[in-house]
């Protein structure tokens, strides 16, 4: 049975994916470290974790499989749960595929290592946009009908 799985923490999304699943009746679990407030939607498991590194990426992973769709923008959570058969998108919808999540993790590493060697190098990237929002829709229900497919 197809769910969807959130890395809930700093995810812009949660009502957009939460339209999605409602459209196709499908169980979303809103995984986090706490400080959410919990939907009482039907369809919606507020999962919270214990507090520590990568805990709800843990749990997430340990659970989403084939016919899974995993919402979050953690690269190495992307990874395993691509190698477990879920789906995977990005809140911006940017989707993580078996083609592409090698680069991705690449790149990333990368980009640790240059802020590791210049501290004063500065992070960040594009504000969220009302574009990404409406992507993501269009992509999380082409990524939740491919996963129910099968």
């Amino acid at each position: 049975m197809t769910a969807i799985y959130i890395d809930a923490d700093a995810c812009p999304v949660k009502d957009e994916a939460l339209k999605v699943a409602d459209r196709h009746g499908i169980k979303v679990f809103v995984v986090s470290n706490g400080g959410i407030r919990p939907n009482p939607h039907p369809l919606v498991e507020s999962v919270i974790v214990s507090d520590g590194p990568d805990v709800a990426d843990m749990w997430i992973a340990d659970r989403a499989t084939t016919g899974d769709v995993v919402v979050t923008g953690d690269i190495p959570l992307a990874a395993k749960c691509i190698e477990a058969g879920a789906q995977v998108i990005r809140h911006n919808g940017d989707v993580f595929t078996p083609a592409n999540i090698g680069t991705q993790l690449a790149t990333r590493d990368l980009m640790a290592d240059l802020r590791a060697a210049d501290p004063f190098r500065q992070g960040g990237g594009r504000p969220f946009s009302k574009a990404d929002r409406s992507r993501f829709l269009d992509r999380l229900e082409g990524e939740v009908r491919k996963a129910m497919r099968g």
